[in-house]
C-alpha cells in the first residue's frame, strides 16, 4: 500500500479543516451571552421556550431595555446570565408564566439618580400569577444610602421585590439588600385580589433593607422557610419581618414560617401588629417554628393590637429561640382574651431584655417577658395566651414575667401554661391586680440551655 501523500490528499484534506473551521466560526458568531436579532425572533414567534437576556444587547450602563424585553417576550423560562459586570438597571415589571434564573454571581444593581417615585421598586408584579424567581448565588441590590439624601423624597415604599394580589409565586436562593423599603412586599393589588396566595420563599437573604426584611401585608398559604432577615435599620418598624394587614378584608391565613434566622433588626426580629383587622376578617392562622432571633440592638417577637373586635383564629410560636436581644424578648400588647389564641410551645429566651437590665433606674421594672395594655388599651379583658413547656434563662435581679394594667377597670385572664426559669436572684413574676383565671406555673430550673 502506498502511504506516501499526494498533493490531491493533501488539498482534500485542508479542505475539510477549512470547511470544519469556516462552520466553527458560523456557530460561534453569535456567542449565547451577545445580543442576536435571530433568537430574539425565535422566542417571539414561540420556537424557544428559553431566552437569554443578553440576547436583547446588554448595556453595562442601563441593561434595563434588555431585561424587560426579555421577560416581556412570552418566553417560558427567562436567563439572566454573568455577564462579569452588574445588571444596572431602572424599575423592572414582572409578567405571569414565566421563571427567571439569574446565574451565579450576577448581580442586579439599581441605577443611581433613579427610583425618584415614592413607589418605585426594583421589581414589582401586580395581579400576576405562576412567577419562579431563582438565584442561588445571585444578588438583587438597590442604593439605601443615596435614598435619604436630599435628592430623594422621603419614602419607605422603594421594595427589592413587590408583589401585589399575585397568585402562585416562589422565590428561591436569592439575596435582596440595601433596598429603600422592604426586601420583599406581599400586599394586595387595588383593583384585584386583597392577599397573595400560594407564595414559597426558600433559601432567601433579606440584607440591611430600610424598613423590614420582609412585610407580609395580605396573604393566603405562605410558606418562608430556610431564610433569613438581617440588618434592618432606617425607618420604624425596622423588624426582620412584619405580619401587619393595612384592611379588614386583607388575610393572614395559612402562613408559616420555618427555620428561619433575623439576626442585628434595629427592631424586632419578628412582628405581628392587628389593628387594622376585624370580626368580620378572615381567622388568623400564623404557624412560626424553629427560628432563631438575636439582635444587640432589637428585641425577639412583637404582637400588638388584637382588639375585641379582631379577628378569631390561632397564632403559635413553636420551638423558636430568642437570644442575646438587646431590646425585650416578648412583648405581647392588647391581646383580646376574647378574640383568639395565642400559644408559645417550647420556646427559649436567654439573655434578653439587654439594655433595660443594664440601665439601673429601669432593671427594676424590666422582664424578659412582657405582657401589657397600651395607654389606648384596645381590650378590656386581655388574654387566651398560652405557655408550653417554655424557658427562660435570665442573669439579672428582676422578675421573669411583668403583667402590668393601665387602671383597675380592666383585667387579665386565661393565661395559663408552664415556663421553666433559671435566674441566680430567684425565680418570680410581677403580676398588677384584677386577675382571673390565670395559672401560669413558674418552675425554678438548674441546667442552661446548651
Amino acid at each position: 500500500m502506498n502511504l506516501r501523500p499526494t498533493f490531491r490528499n493533501l488539498f482534500r484534506v485542508a479542505g475539510l479543516f477549512a470547511a470544519a473551521y469556516a462552520l466553527g466560526c458560523a456557530q460561534l458568531s453569535v456567542l449565547p451571552n451577545q445580543r442576536s436579532p435571530e433568537r430574539v425572533e425565535q422566542v417571539k414567534a414561540g420556537q424557544r421556550a428559553t431566552a437569554n437576556a443578553a440576547w436583547w444587547g446588554f448595556d453595562e450602563t442601563d441593561a434595563t431595555d434588555a431585561l424587560q424585553s426579555a421577560i416581556n417576550s412570552g418566553a417560558r423560562r427567562v436567563v439572566v446570565p454573568n455577564m462579569g459586570k452588574d445588571w444596572v438597571i431602572r424599575p423592572i415589571y414582572l409578567q405571569s408564566d414565566q421563571e427567571i434564573v439569574f446565574e451565579r454571581g450576577v448581580v442586579i444593581t439599581a441605577r443611581k439618580g433613579y427610583f425618584k417615585n415614592l413607589g418605585d421598586c426594583l421589581f414589582r408584579a401586580v395581579g400576576k400569577s405562576n412567577i419562579r424567581l431563582t438565584g442561588y448565588g445571585a444578588i438583587l441590590r438597590m442604593q439605601k444610602a443615596d435614598y435619604t439624601t436630599a435628592d430623594y423624597q422621603k419614602s419607605e415604599w422603594r421594595h427589592g421585590l413587590s408583589l401585589l394580589g399575585c397568585s402562585d409565586v416562589t422565590i428561591c436562593g436569592l439575596t435582596i439588600r440595601d433596598t429603600g423599603g422592604d426586601g420583599i412586599y406581599l400586599g394586595r393589588d387595588r383593583a384585584g385580589s386583597p392577599h397573595c396566595r400560594n407564595i414559597v420563599i426558600r433559601d432567601v437573604l433579606c440584607d440591611n433593607n430600610h424598613r423590614q426584611g420582609i412585610s407580609v401585608i395580605s396573604a393566603v398559604n405562605l410558606l418562608i422557610e430556610k431564610s433569613a432577615f438581617n440588618n434592618t435599620s432606617g425607618t420604624a418598624p425596622q423588624e426582620g419581618i412584619d405580619f401587619e394587614p393595612n384592611h379588614p378584608d386583607e388575610s393572614l391565613a395559612d402562613c408559616v414560617v420555618r427555620n428561619c434566622r433575623f439576626e442585628n433588626n434595629r427592631s424586632t426580629g419578628i412582628g405581628l401588629y392587628l389593628r387594622n383587622l376585624s370580626r368580620q376578617s378572615h381567622p388568623l392562622s400564623v404557624r412560626i417554628e424553629n427560628c432563631h432571633v438575636s439582635s444587640p440592638y432589637g428585641g425577639g417577637l412583637r404582637l400588638g393590637a388584637w382588639k375585641d373586635d379582631g379577628p378569631d383564629g390561632v397564632i403559635e410560636i413553636r420551638n423558636c429561640v430568642f437570644a442575646d436581644c438587646g431590646g425585650r424578648g416578648l412583648t405581647v400588647t392588647d391581646k383580646s382574651a376574647a378574640r383568639g389564641r395565642l400559644v408559645f410551645d417550647r420556646c427559649v429566651w436567654k439573655n434578653v431584655s439587654l439594655q433595660e437590665a443594664r440601665d439601673p433606674q429601669r432593671v427594676a421594672a424590666s422582664a424578659p417577658l412582657v405582657l401589657h395594655f397600651s395607654k389606648t388599651a384596645l381590650t378590656q379583658a386581655y388574654g387566651c395566651i398560652e405557655f408550653r413547656d417554655c424557658r427562660v434563662e435570665d442573669n439579672f435581679d428582676r422578675p421573669i414575667l411583668t403583667a402590668r394594667f393601665p387602671r383597675g377597670d380592666y383585667l387579665m385572664r386565661d393565661i395559663h401554661g408552664t415556663i421553666f426559669a433559671i435566674n441566680p436572684h430567684g425565680v418570680r413574676t410581677h403580676w398588677d391586680d384584677f386577675t382571673e383565671n390565670v395559672n401560669l406555673k413558674m418552675i425554678s430550673a438548674s441546667a442552661p440551655m446548651p
